[in-house]
């Protein structure tokens, strides 16, 4: 497709997980958001938020379908509001169709590493790092979306250094995490791009 952005490309097959609610409306077009419910081998799911333009919504109805297959690309959002998590994640949605088979989700993102990579350790021993990177947008404007590797990938990329260009692939997941605000503990829920390979571009 001619709109697909080569830096940041996203298909996803799920099931609706709640009725298209509209989001805004700029220069005429309508855009709303639903949750896309992606199961994961384990046979977790993840809720990931897709945003669409109304237009789009129309050729195929959402809420009639059991699964649909979107294509699109990953927005990052600095929530300011102070409600919610700060750095809000959706898929920006470009094609809608329906779906077949297993549920997929698969990301490539092309970008370079804007913070130094935070090498860590689970309670277990094994290795994870923390990587974001920022993926250039149309029109001058960039997506700064969090990664995670694991294992030897996390090993390698605790090496790499701020301003490299790097190509990883994956897929999108949420997380819970509990935050103390105002005295008080409150769950949240962060979205990652859990990566499988990568390299230095």
């Amino acid at each position: 497709m001619d709109e697909k952005w080569i830096n940041n490309s996203v298909e996803l097959t799920g099931a609706l997980g709640g009725r298209p609610l509209l989001s805004h409306v700029s220069r005429d077009e309508a855009y709303y958001v639903f949750p896309l419910c992606v199961q994961r081998l384990s046979g977790v799911s993840d809720a990931i938020n897709i945003m669409a333009r109304g237009s789009l919504m129309e050729q195929v109805a959402p809420r009639a379908l059991p699964k649909i297959t979107v294509g699109g690309e990953l927005r990052s959002f600095n929530n300011k509001t102070g409600f919610g998590s700060r750095l809000v994640i959706t898929l920006f949605a470009r094609t809608l169709a329906l779906g077949e088979g297993e549920d997929a989700n698969q990301v490539i993102l092309r970008g370079v590493l804007c913070k130094p990579p935070n090498l860590r350790r689970t309670p277990m021993g094994r290795e994870i790092c923390d990587l974001m990177l920022a993926i250039s947008r149309r029109y001058g404007r960039s997506d700064y979306l969090p990664c995670i590797a694991w294992g030897q990938n996390a090993v390698e990329a605790s090496s790499w250094s701020v301003g490299m260009a790097i190509e990883v692939t994956g897929r999108i997941q949420s997380r819970k995490y509990i935050k103390l605000e105002n005295g008080m503990s409150v769950e949240k829920t962060a979205f990652e791009v859990s990566v499988i390979t990568q390299r230095s571009i």
